[in-house]
């Protein structure tokens, strides 16, 4: 018996040594394979908890270190819509580390890969359907990421067809990420992710925005007779450096500061201007962080293959399920290219505005008050440009800052631009030109003649988000007291847009930061009689490279979109 046991016992000896031999040959493989298994079992288990337990946000860090007050004391119910607005766009960072991060340690768009899922009923996809691809980030020594917060963006496409719509990337906390689109037109259809910054680089950015939102400074120029100083100026200023001349707005409390100047009084501002950009924000262990062509805005490659084809609609819609079932009801785009065109899925039916007289007859007895940033004098510059109707009457302003005014006497059109006021990185502005929107709301009669477009977001990333809720929220009652006396009076709202990153860009004007003050403003501005022109996914669902200024195609679909809102197919055009 006891020859028999050791027989035995040698043999488990020779097992368990060869099991490790073979273990710490493969330990890669096995922990790729180990990566993927647990993030899809992570996955189906997410899934099921979703549908019992609600999703509990990490609290947003309110940091008032550098700007102990951002206006006027908001009421209790302010504070409370701003409470929710903040958990509502927090954002999971990498977990707390006992050492400085290193970049090899962090996510790495080329070692990381996407794999398309199949459906319940296979490898077949039909209009209706909903497509997920799986997402499993990687560092730079191809270990799997454990933990989310990567920032993501996904989009599919069909450059044959002139097709694309926007994705949604949802983040298992794991290192995974499900990518979900809807499927909306028959034919080719390509998957396509991006990593926009890692999670460790988000944590960075979030950082600057709370501790330094002085990063971006401006100037004015104070003049009396002979004599002029400049100084620096912004939202707030440490007032225990200089004594302060207080620019702040009457009837909204916008709080706008600048150094008194040492010799010349407050009243002597002339104008406004960018001052410059502070350097030098990152340690030597976040600078690698934010390089372009390595981890900034750079595509993921797929596992397999990274396109299907797109079967027409299955006869029986109500057999078939989503694969992600507790997410899909907030999976709707509000539209999607196809053959290049915008075709809204908001309930405005898309009109093609290729004639100017089609514009002159839509805007006709019309007056159009555009005020904001240089995205939405964008639009005023495109129609200047498209109908030569409308003719450009010189206000002796300066170029690319404003005011703007065009006039089509002929049709009885008058259109109208003003920038908002600061904070706002124009050259230089008037000081005596600066007008907050709300004001400017409060002084129109409104009416169904009166279109009044807004554009407010690009000069607002360097700031922590309560300063642009308090801006939103003065916009916001100002359009309700419009709405109220002049109901039929036409709002649209442009919302932010992509652009094109790069490591300067990142730190001031990331399009993180821009998500962030994007999903405040759907939130504010819901439920209002409003149409939201939604510059993100159409900037996101094209072939175009990102850009601030987004190129004329798309300028075109955003006013065709406005026009037909304003002036909508009559049921005799449709038969």
């Amino acid at each position: 018996m006891c020859r028999k046991l050791s027989k035995y016992a040698v043999i488990f000896l020779f097992l368990a040594v060869f099991g490790l031999i073979f273990l710490l040959r493969n330990a890669s493989t096995l922990e790729n394979w180990n990566c993927h298994t647990i993030s899809a079992l992570d996955q189906l288990q997410s899934r099921i908890q979703s549908s019992f337990i609600p999703v509990n946000l990490p609290t947003f860090y309110h940091n008032h270190t550098f700007c102990a007050h951002l206006g006027q004391k908001p009421s209790p119910e302010d504070e409370l819509e701003e409470r929710y607005l903040l958990d509502s766009i927090a954002w999971p960072g990498p977990p707390p580390r006992s050492s400085p991060i290193v970049l090899h340690q962090t996510s790495d768009p080329v070692h990381s890969l996407f794999t398309i899922l199949p459906t319940k009923e296979g490898w077949e996809w039909h209009v209706g359907d909903e497509l997920e691809a799986l997402v499993q980030m990687h560092d730079f020594q191809g270990r799997c990421k454990r933990y989310g917060g990567d920032f993501l963006l996904a989009r599919l496409h069909s450059p044959e067809l002139g097709a694309g719509v926007a994705g949604k990337v949802l983040d298992h906390g794991n290192g995974s990420y499900s990518a979900l689109f809807p499927l909306l037109w028959v034919g080719s259809a390509q998957v396509e992710v991006t990593l926009v910054h890692s999670s460790e680089a988000v944590a960075v950015l979030r950082r600057l925005r709370e501790e330094r939102p002085d990063r971006v400074f401006f100037k004015s120029l104070f003049r009396s007779g002979s004599l002029s100083e400049t100084t620096v100026c912004n939202m707030c200023l440490p007032p225990d450096q200089k004594p302060l001349c207080n620019y702040t707005d009457l009837y909204t409390g916008e709080p706008w500061y600048c150094y008194k100047p040492k010799v010349l009084g407050c009243d002597t501002r002339i104008n406004h201007a960018t001052g410059g950009y502070l350097k030098q924000l990152l340690t030597s262990k976040e600078a690698p962080l934010f390089q372009s062509g390595v981890n900034i805005k750079v595509h993921i490659h797929a596992s397999g293959p990274d396109r299907i084809n797109v079967l027409p609609p299955r006869k029986d819609r109500a057999e078939v399920e989503s694969s992600v079932k507790p997410e899909a009801i907030q999976l709707a785009p509000s539209g999607y290219y196809y053959k290049d065109s915008w075709r809204p899925l908001n309930g405005v039916t898309m009109r093609q505005f290729n004639e100017s007289s089609a514009i002159t007859q839509c805007l006709k007895n019309k007056v159009i008050y555009m005020h904001g940033d240089s995205t939405i004098r964008q639009w005023f510059e495109h129609l200047l440009a498209f109908v030569p109707e409308l003719k450009h009457f010189n206000l002796h302003s300066p170029k690319k800052i404003g005011p703007f005014m065009a006039v089509d006497s002929t049709h009885n059109i008058l259109l109208k631009y003003r920038c908002h006021g600061p904070p706002i990185r124009f050259s230089t502005v008037i000081a005596s030109e600066f007008r907050y929107i709300s004001n400017e709301l409060d002084g129109l009669s409104g009416g169904p003649n009166t279109i009044v477009v807004l554009s407010i977001w690009a000069h607002f990333s360097p700031y922590p988000v309560e300063v642009y809720i308090h801006r939103l929220r003065h916009i916001r009652r100002a359009l309700v007291r419009l709405l109220d006396r002049a109901p039929g009076t036409i709002i649209v709202i442009r919302s932010a847009n992509l652009r094109a990153q790069d490591k300067e860009v990142s730190l001031y004007d990331s399009d993180w930061y821009t998500l962030q003050l994007d999903e405040v403003l759907r939130a504010m501005f819901k439920g209002l009689n409003v149409l939201l022109v939604d510059a993100w996914q159409m900037t996101l669902a094209h072939h175009f490279p990102h850009d601030l200024h987004p190129p004329p195609a798309i300028i075109k679909n955003m006013i065709d979109m406005v026009l037909s809102y304003v002036c909508p197919e009559t049921k005799k055009s449709q038969q």
